[in-house]
């Protein structure tokens, strides 16, 4: 007997998970040939708190220091039917730049043909009234460079020299971790489910021998792939191990990984992005059909500050 998916359309008749590609690629460079040039005020980013992918450009946008450039709205943790929804706790409301109720009316805006599901984050710009993207993928790499005359940070998450092996190692998180905890708990057989869930284990077992080594993932500075891995690992002791079934071992069970995901956290500006209420009530609220009781876990606790004994670390 098999489950009913939480995607019907993202799933394979094996009962595997596949994730939709994203919609709207265009790009927002520094001079403008793209027909989306940089500015201070234009865009304007719609983002979940509980979202992974999401989340990877809220990092970037605060170690980048672009939030007086790139405006963002935050939008309800619990997805229902109608999609993503702006709320103020007190039932439905509007978002501030175009009065949206829920996210799904940008994507009408921007194609009135769109019938997939919609996703955060979105990008949006407030000149042509459209979405420019809501490829996670881009958006960090555009906020990492596109805005660098509108902010005082020096710093670079996808350096030149180390371009290709970025590349690699963001392909590897995504396939056997980021996206590899979704495959394990989206499966609706139990064949997927396994396959899924040992290359999860196995990912991990891998970058526990590799942060053994060095402090980051290509060394004394962090690029982009950790903050790739940093969104996951954040969730997955309190979402991924028990929701998605991901329960082999925690990652505080992970010596070097648990130090390194502390180390990741305890950067300036960084727990100020973590929003625990937000991560489990998304997951055990809105997938239901895993979480029939909706019942929202307490736990667990979780020492984020303490120290993390990595500073020796090359």
């Amino acid at each position: 007997m098999t489950r009913q998916p939480q995607f019907p359309n993202e799933q394979t008749e094996a009962g595997e998970f596949t994730r939709q590609e994203d919609a709207f690629r265009q790009w927002v460079t520094e001079d403008g040939r793209s027909g989306y040039p940089a500015a201070a005020g234009r865009y304007h980013l719609y983002v979940s708190l509980a979202c992974p992918w999401a989340h990877r450009t809220i990092i970037v946008r605060s170690l980048k220091r672009l939030e007086s450039v790139v405006g963002m709205t935050v939008v309800d943790p619990i997805r229902d039917e109608q999609g993503w929804a702006f709320r103020n706790g007190q039932g439905h409301s509007t978002d501030p730049i175009n009065g949206f109720h829920f996210l799904s009316e940008a994507y009408r805006l921007t194609d009135p043909e769109y019938r997939n599901r919609v996703t955060v984050p979105v990008l949006w710009d407030t000149v042509t009234k459209r979405i420019v993207t809501n490829s996670d993928d881009d958006l960090m790499r555009m906020l990492n460079g596109a805005f660098n005359r509108f902010t005082a940070s020096a710093l670079d998450l996808y350096p030149a020299a180390l371009r290709a092996e970025i590349d690699k190692m963001n392909t590897f998180l995504y396939e056997r971790v980021n996206n590899g905890v979704y495959r394990a708990g989206f499966a609706t057989s139990q064949r997927g489910y396994e396959q899924a869930a040992r290359s999860v284990f196995e990912a991990l077992d891998q970058l526990e021998s590799r942060l053994s080594r060095r402090r980051y993932l290509f060394g004394p500075q962090f690029v982009e792939s950790d903050w790739r891995l940093f969104v996951t690992l954040i969730r997955f002791d309190a979402v991924y191990h028990g929701h998605f079934k991901c329960n082999v071992r925690r990652i505080i069970d992970y010596p070097h990984l648990w130090g390194y995901l502390r180390d990741l956290y305890q950067v300036a500006g960084i727990a100020e992005t973590v929003n625990f209420d937000h991560i489990k009530r998304h997951y055990y609220v809105t997938h239901d059909d895993i979480n029939p009781t909706r019942i929202v876990p307490i736990g667990p606790q979780l020492d984020l500050d303490s120290p993390h004994g990595r500073d020796a670390l090359s």
